[in-house]
Formats: C-alpha cells, structure tokens, sequence
C-alpha cells in the first residue's frame, strides 16, 4: 500500500532515512484515533500505522481494532514523511506503542526492542509463505508477523510499446533502448523514482548478485553491479528517464496520466491503474544485466511487531494473534480490498479471487518466479550505504567502483557489530 500521495516519502525505503534506534528526544505528536467507540473492557493499547495512501484504509484497521473485545486499541495513524522517526523516538519513552508496523531488523531484535512471537506463529507456521518466515527468523526464533507481501515490477503502456514497435524489455540494454524509441516530446519513455532509490536492491539482485551472502559477507560487490550501476548513468543522463515528477514511484499517476509509456511501482497501485488505462496496460519484472544476470521483482511488505519493553507485551501478542493469525477475513479484506497486496498465508492467498485472473495473476506470478525477499540482517545503515552509491555513480556520476568502495566500509563495519 502507498504512502499519501502529497508526501514525497518512499515508504518502501523507509529505513534509508531514519534515526535508527538509537535516535535521542522524546516523542514527537502523532495524531492519536482510537480504533473503539468508547471506552471497553481489558487493557488500554496503542498500534502505530503509517499513512496509508489508498481510501479507506485508515477505517478498515479501526474497524478491526473497534471488534476487539478484550482492550481498547488505539490506533496513531501517521502522516507525513517522518514515520519511522516519531516510531523510534517513541520507542525511547513511555509513551511507546505496544504494537507497531515495520520492516524485520536484525538491530531491533539484537537491541531488544521485538518480542519473540514464535509461540503465536508455530502453529500456522506451514502457512506462511516460507520466505516470509526466514526474513523474521533470527536464531530460530520469529520476531513479527507478516500482513502483505507487496512485489514491485514495472508496468507499462501496451498501446505505446506497439506503435514505438518495442517488445518488452528483458535486459537492462533492451530497456534503455526501448526509453529511447518511446520518448517523445511530450512522453518519457521511462519512470524509475525519482533518486532511483526504489531500484537499488533489484539492481543488485537482476545483476546476479545479492545485499550480503548467507556467511552475512558483502555480495553486491561484483562487476555485474558496476556494469548495471553505468548503464544506468547512460540512462540517467539520456533524456528519456522521467525526472522530477509530481509524485514518486509508489504512485500511479506519472503512467496513467501519459507521463512516461514504463514505470516501476507496486502491485498496490494496479486497482488504480487498471481503472484508468484498462487492458492498456502490462507488467514485467526487472530486466536482467550482463551475462550472469537474471531478472528480478522485490517484494516489499509491511510487517507487525510487538514492542517487547512495553508495559503490556503479553496482552499486546494476544492482540496481535488475535487480528494477525486468526482473523482470516480481516487479513483477506487489508491484503486486497485496498490496493492488491498478496497475503503472506496460504490459506488465504489461494482464496484470494481478486488474484486469480488477469493482470491481478501476472503479478502474483512474478513474484513468484522473480521474487528476492529482504535480508534482516541487511539494515539501515546498510541500506543507506548503497542507496548513497546510486546518488553518486548514477546521478552525480561517481565511479562506480569507487563509489562502492567507500559503501563497503560502512557496511563492514555495521556487519562487525551485528556479527562481530
């Protein structure tokens, strides 16, 4: 699901800006609405959401905190581009939620902040997607509960590709000379974002390479990266690259207003995107580069946690188990009522009918045969380490091998502390 579409905020990187956990001051105002009516039995809790973009979201996670009997839930629905600071400054107070949407972070579990879940997980564990349960798993154990797989690919324009007489890109030369034969004077022939952020990672995988190896050692370093992190400096540099767009990638605007015939995004926006473009449009996962690549879709996602130094850790897993385990409907309803996302369960995911047909199964199948899962051992710091090569090899036009050189140390050294 999208982030508002007034903010400039990449809510799938958001790790790359924010404090960190170990972040100083106190809680910053967040906008409190209680998921009840009024006041109700049991304990008082609080969730922490960001803004979603799509209607009605906002409703739909109080509607299902309004159902629980057993604690008032107070729902902070955060606005804005400063989730994930308000979340760890928050966590730093008394005033911390005790249940909150994120990302897997080895630090988090390492630091104490995420409760083992896995006494609520272990029964449905074979129903989860296993790639879903080995992002969350340190040392056996399960920290957090996925509610939506989100995958990213790129959609295009097919009435356009055929008049430019394109086919589908499968590696990243196709691509750039397909933007070159769909830019015209008044259309790009393709969006990436904004900085090119939201690609980083797919660079890396449709490269044949990885963020860091299963002996937890750096991975992206290879020539295959140079060679995509250069070819997308001639792509940059083309003109046939939107740039500077009124919204950022994780909207589905730039495409269907005519603004560009290609342009990465999410399977949240294909409600959108169909409403406005019809059969017009198509999908297909990031091309392969160089020799040894392969192409690649990332699949995002939201996660929940439960604060494990808040006051009511016990009644918050309850909580949790109760919405994000045993209330199939709800996670059915959040997974496809409101952008499509696939549910992370089996069970559901196969009665998914919204997911069944059309261009709704070409996504799913995508994710499927392309899809790279994130690392939790890859975290912040590490991530804005690389999202700084892309600022310097692509739009500042760095060298590349030097740019990641200077990435390599950073992540050397976060790799030290989290593994020693």
């Amino acid at each position: 699901m999208s982030a508002l579409s007034n903010s400039n905020w990449d809510r799938r990187t958001v790790l790359r800006s924010a404090l960190g956990l170990t972040a100083a001051g106190g809680l910053a105002a967040c906008g409190g609405n209680t998921g009840r009516a009024s006041g109700g039995s049991g304990s008082g809790l609080v969730q922490y959401f960001h803004a979603y973009g799509e209607a009605g979201t906002e409703q739909a996670i109080k509607r299902y905190a309004k159902a629980y009997s057993k604690a008032d839930v107070t729902t902070n629905w955060i606005t804005g581009n400063n989730f994930e600071a308000k979340l760890f400054s928050s966590l730093l107070t008394k005033q911390a939620p005790d249940v909150f949407e994120f990302h897997p972070q080895l630090q988090m579990v390492k630091s104490g902040q995420v409760a083992d879940l896995s006494d609520l997980i272990d029964p449905v564990k074979d129903d989860f997607n296993p790639a879903d349960i080995t992002s969350h798993t340190v040392d056996g154990k399960i920290y957090g509960i996925r509610m939506i797989d989100d995958p990213q690919f790129f959609y295009y324009r097919k009435s356009m590709l055929e008049k430019a007489k394109v086919d589908v890109p499968t590696t990243l030369d196709e691509l750039l000379e397909a933007a070159a034969k769909l830019t015209t004077d008044k259309v790009k022939g393709v969006f990436l974002g904004n900085d090119f952020s939201a690609i980083q990672n797919v660079i890396i995988w449709s490269a044949g390479a990885d963020t860091i190896s299963a002996k937890n050692e750096i991975a992206y370093h290879t020539d295959g990266v140079v060679e995509g992190l250069k070819k997308l400096r001639q792509l940059f540099t083309s003109g046939n690259v939107l740039l500077d767009a009124p919204t950022d990638f994780w909207d589905p605007s730039s495409l269907n207003q005519g603004l560009c015939a290609i342009q990465w995004g999410g399977m949240w926006s294909m409600p959108a995107m169909e409403q406005a473009l019809g059969d017009d449009l198509g999908v297909f996962p990031f091309p392969k580069i160089g020799s040894g690549g392969k192409q690649s879709v990332y699949n995002g996602g939201w996660s929940m946690f439960v604060n494990a130094k808040g006051k009511n850790v016990d009644a918050a897993k309850e909580y949790v188990k109760w919405l994000w385990i045993d209330q199939k409907k709800y996670q059915e309803d959040w997974a496809t009522s409101y952008g499509f996302h696939i549910p992370p369960r089996t069970s559901i995911a196969n009665e998914a009918t919204k997911l069944k047909s059309g261009l709704p199964a070409e996504g799913v199948k995508l994710f499927t045969d392309y899809g790279h899962f994130d690392n939790i051992a890859y975290d912040q710091t590490m991530q804005t380490a690389f999202a700084d090569v892309i600022a310097s090899s692509i739009r500042k036009n760095e060298n590349p091998e030097a740019a990641l050189d200077t990435c390599d140390k950073r992540v050397s050294v976060e790799l030290k502390k989290l593994f020693g």
